[in-house]
């Protein structure tokens, strides 16, 4: 049996992918509203994003952004680098990340969300963002191809996923050999239940 045949016995995958969505499409929408994680301008300095990092990505971006760690400490992109950032959102870190690499460079981020996607392309357009692209996929089958990339971020999306193999099967698949996984997330020190797991409620908090 596959893990994703387990995980689907034990999870309906379908319902927690809509739970997701409806929890990011909200942080899209309405990211005045309160939530159980921190969210938009004082988590991007929480987490250690300098304001020069933010000085022209437009606030529409910044107030949507819920990640819980920062890629970029695991080592700067170069000049030129190909990015994939997964589970983009709004995109604060595709727009990053398209800065960093320049003109030569290009960034493809990928996300489940309709709403977070919509805002992200606009605050790229309005930005004037011409090396970032959004697509709509799913951390386990990026709609990337295979070893396209010198770089994948991640910022707060494998936790998220209750098949992690399938997704970091598909991390590695698009980056081209000797790549860079560079991910911000959430561990915990101790195995999650069973019967946790398959608590669509605490999945979404």
């Amino acid at each position: 049996m596959t893990a994703s045949a387990i995980f689907t016995q034990a999870l309906d995958l379908e319902s927690l992918r809509a739970a997701v969505q409806e929890e990011y499409k909200l942080v899209a929408l309405e990211p005045e509203h309160s939530f159980h994680f921190h969210t938009g301008r004082p988590l991007a300095h929480l987490l250690g994003y300098p304001d020069a990092w933010l000085a022209d990505i437009p606030e529409s971006t910044i107030e949507s952004f819920a990640g819980t760690g920062n890629p970029f400490r695991l080592g700067a992109l170069q000049p030129g680098e190909r990015v994939v950032d997964v589970g983009s959102g709004a995109g604060i870190d595709s727009l990053i990340a398209a800065r960093m690499v320049g003109p030569n460079g290009q960034v493809i981020g990928v996300d489940m969300t309709p709403a977070m996607l919509e805002k992200a392309r606009h605050n790229a357009a309005i930005g004037g963002f011409t090396n970032v692209e959004f697509r709509e996929g799913l951390a386990e089958a990026l709609p990337v191809p295979g070893g396209w990339a010198d770089v994948v971020i991640s910022n707060g999306v494998l936790n998220l996923i209750p098949d992690k193999g399938a997704a970091l099967r598909e991390m590695a698949r698009v980056l081209k050999p000797g790549g860079r996984l560079q991910v911000g997330d959430i561990l915990v020190e101790k195995a999650v239940p069973e019967d946790a797991k398959s608590d669509i409620n605490l999945w979404t908090g």
